[in-house]
This record gives C-alpha cells, sequence and structure tokens, in this order.
C-alpha cells in the first residue's frame, strides 16, 4: 500500500480508536495540597525554554502526521494552533519524504506558518545520516526526533522489521547532524536500561512517549484487520513509568513526556516527574479536524490554566518546582516502584533535580 494512503489511515483510526486500552497511570499519583501557598497568580509562569526557544506554555504537539498533501491541511492548522498558543510542534514522520521527495509540502508548511517557534523533525532511526540532515533542512528544524517504533513495526504489514544494528546507526546520525538529537518512543516508553545505554552513547534529549495515549500496535491492526491480544494491546511502559525510570536523565538534560496526557492535572505529573514539557497529541489533532483552529488553541488555553491551578495550590511559581511537590503515590505505581528497586519516600518528596 503506498505511503500516503498509509498516513491518512493513521489519522482515521488515531480518531476511531482514541486512547488505550493501556492506561498512563499518572492517576496512581496524588498531591499534597499546599494549605498556606504564600503566591500570588500573577507571579506564576508557566514559560519554559526548550533548546533555546522559549515556550508561553510548557506543551508541545507530538508527532502526528505529514507525507502527503492530503494532510498538508492539517499540519497547517496545528502549526497555527501550536504559534496562538505559543506551544512546540513536532512532525510526523519524514522517512518517505525524504526517500521519495513525495509529500515535502506537508512539512515545510509547518515552519511556514511558525517561522520563530520549536519545530522538531521527525525521522526513524534506521535513517542515514544524509536523510536524517535533509529531514532537519526540510523544515528548519531546531532539533530531530529520532523515532523508535518496534511494536508499531510489528504489526505495521509493511513495516522494518530488521533492527540489527540500530544504535550504531543512531550514533552515525547524531555526530553527523547539525541540530540536537531526541530518542523518541512512540507509545510504549522507554525503560532506565535504555536510558543508561543511551546515556552512556552520549544522548542527552528524550522523549519517553509512554502507552496511555495513541496506540500505534491497534492501529496498524485495525489498518491490516489483524487481531491484536489484550496482552499486545497494552504493550509498553506507561507515561508515568517511563517518567519514573526517566529520573536517571540528569537534570541537564532534556526530557521530554508524552502519551495520553490530556489535561491539567495530567500535565501536572508529568511535569512533577521531571518532565522539561508535556506532549499533547490526540486531543489536539481531534479538535483541528473537527473544529478547527481556534478550538485547538482554546484547548492548549486551558490546559494552561488548568495547570496554572495546580501550581497555585502547591505553592510554586514555575513548573519545575512540580518537581518538589510532595506527591502520594499508590497503586500499580506503588508496586512497580517496588520491583525496580527505588526508594518511594526519596521519590515522594523530589525528583529529577540537581540533588
Amino acid at each position: 500500500m503506498q505511503r500516503a494512503q498509509r498516513k491518512l489511515e493513521h489519522i482515521k483510526y488515531a480518531l476511531e480508536l482514541g486512547d488505550g486500552p493501556a492506561a498512563t497511570h499518572l492517576a496512581d499519583l496524588r498531591f499534597i495540597h499546599n494549605c498556606l501557598p504564600e503566591i500570588n497568580p500573577a507571579d506564576i509562569d508557566l514559560s519554559v525554554e526548550i533548546l533555546g526557544k522559549r515556550l508561553r506554555l510548557p506543551f508541545f504537539i507530538d508527532a502526528i502526521t505529514g507525507g502527503t498533501d492530503a494532510v498538508t491541511e492539517i499540519n497547517r492548522k496545528l502549526a497555527q494552533a501550536a504559534a496562538r498558543a505559543g506551544v512546540g510542534m513536532a512532525v510526523g514522520s519524514q522517512y518517505g519524504a525524504v526517500r521519495e521527495g513525495r509529500g515535502v509540502a506537508s512539512y515545510a508548511v509547518v515552519r511556514e506558518e511558525n517561522p520563530d517557534g520549536l519545530i522538531l523533525g521527525n525521522i526513524s532511526a534506521l535513517a542515514t545520516p544524509q536523510e536524517a540532515q535533509a529531514a532537519v533542512e526540510m523544515l528548519q528544524a531546531d532539533a530531530l526526533e529520532l523515532h523508535l517504533n518496534a511494536a508499531q513495526e510489528l504489526w505495521m504489514p509493511e513495516g522494518d522489521k530488521d533492527y540489527a544494528g540500530l544504535l550504531a546507526n543512531m550514533l552515525a546520525v547524531k555526530e553527523q547532524l547539525t541540530v540536537p538529537v531526541i530518542v523518541k518512543e512512540t507509545g510504549c516508553g522507554i525503560a532506565r536500561e535504555q536510558y543508561e545505554l543511551l546515556l552512556a552513547q552520549g544522548f542527552d534529549c528524550f522523549d519517553c512517549a509512554g502507552a496511555g495515549g495513541t496506540n500505534f500496535p491497534a492501529i496498524e491492526a485495525r489498518r491490516s484487520g489483524a487481531k491484536l491480544s489484550e496482552d499486545f494491546a497494552c504493550w509498553g511502559l506507561p507515561t508515568c513509568w517511563t517518567l519514573l525510570d526517566g529520573q536517571i536523565v540528569g537534570a541537564d538534560k532534556l526530557l521530554l513526556a508524552s502519551g495520553g496526557i490530556r489535561s491539567g492535572g495530567d500535565a501536572a505529573r508529568a511535569l512533577a516527574l521531571g518532565a522539561d514539557a508535556v506532549g499533547v497529541t490526540g486531543s489536539v489533532l481531534r479538535l483541528v479536524v473537527e473544529q478547527g483552529v481556534e478550538a485547538a488553541a482554546a484547548y492548549l488555553e486551558a490546559l494552561g490554566e488548568e495547570l496554572r491551578r495546580y501550581l497555585l495550590l502547591l505553592g510554586c511559581r514555575k513548573p519545575q518546582e512540580l518537581r518538589r511537590a510532595p506527591l502520594v503515590i499508590s497503586g500499580p505505581t506503588r508496586d512497580y516502584i517496588d520491583c525496580r528497586g527505588y526508594n518511594l519516600q526519596a521519590l515522594c518528596r523530589s525528583r529529577r533535580t540537581q540533588e
């Protein structure tokens, strides 16, 4: 099947299937109310600096689509919403565009609509350094996401199944690229073991993209008519757990969170677990497609206002301070902390700081 048709089917089934069935497990975290916050709402600053660009809100629209002229207008609207709300944006995989030269306009439009914003390119970790650089130049990207999607490819009829030598290829891309490389999962999360391996190899930017949001194995199974077992439908590390494993990523490095973040509370919890910014994707895509740019931008603004309330009730003036907000951790996430040998009490007090 042609790549362009596959891109259209990804959008169709992403909207049709929605999130899950895996849970993000962010609901296993509960904040401790601060009855004496000693803070003026006007003093709260939600802006963050990511890769040298200042975001007015600590959000980004994560990789969704591109690669066919039919989705150019969708990416145009997403970029317009990102520009109006002051958030970042990553495009979908550019692999086909750099290889076949098709659908380039569907990516370039993002930079056209948001000339000064944070724009992230996206390409398979199987790409050559030359293909990766072409993806960057296509939209003057501030950084490039190298995506890891073994679970998706496994269920994709036309997917790549051979991942031997992948790390060496990623290193070659990193060494030759002119912008930072972000190692990105696509809905199954990054475990501590892989964080450690990648950090040891010099990678310092990550998008954990945990389970609980858009489910690409489920999308591919629906496309092909295959049956996806319950185990594989829930495959991967929930967003909460991959962020817990991500505590190993130093505070001087970049850790982006995505995967089923749909509310200000989800965003607050992801930021409390050490995320520098959070991806909000599925909901924005649906709003852009069904209601337009204004509705998507308004949603992002409302998300920011809800996050602001969390900061106020916790006595925090900026998102990074949520890392010291006390937490109660229960449910399956407490079991995960136990199994992984993490210090529960320490995590409840402070996370991903310079300490």
